[in-house]
């Protein structure tokens, strides 16, 4: 049996309030939201830290197979092998967090997140933020999320 990404026992977060932004776990009922979000933002998201090359994502894609990809993280969530946020300011989808078992073996946890390039000034916010939940909230003890100045 594959060891478990979190404890049995631990009780994942299904929210969390932000300054300015809050994080609901995503889902299909986000596609249109946040296919604009990432649609409207390829270069922005590549070249954001921990995203770009190696990474084939953010690709250019219809709804439907953003909604295939979005019911799959929903999945994953609800499997608890990985942790799919959106980040929502109001009911604008404004980025994303991605929490899943790290390939690296330092590190327990790989953490990623994008903002939209409209709301670029957000993506400090929203790592400082993270960094400081996952050290209170989750059971991690090595996450491994690309530091932002």
């Amino acid at each position: 049996m594959a060891a478990l990404f979190v404890p049995a026992d631990f009780e994942v977060p299904v929210s969390f309030e932000g300054p300015g932004f809050r994080l609901d776990p995503l889902g299909a009922e986000h596609n249109e939201r946040d296919h604009d979000a990432w649609m409207s933002s390829i270069d922005h998201i590549r070249a954001t830290p921990g995203f770009g090359p190696p990474r084939r994502w953010p690709q250019p894609m219809d709804l439907e197979a953003n909604r295939t990809d979005l019911v799959d993280h929903a999945n994953d969530f609800e499997k608890r092998e990985g942790f799919t946020y959106s980040i929502m300011d109001g009911d604008d989808v404004i980025g994303c967090v991605y929490i899943y078992p790290s390939n690296d073996p330092g590190h327990d946890a790989a953490v990623s997140s994008w903002v939209r390039e409209s709301r670029a000034e957000m993506d400090v916010i929203v790592y400082r933020s993270l960094t400081a939940w996952l050290a209170e909230a989750w059971p991690f003890e090595s996450p491994d999320y690309a530091t932002r100045d």
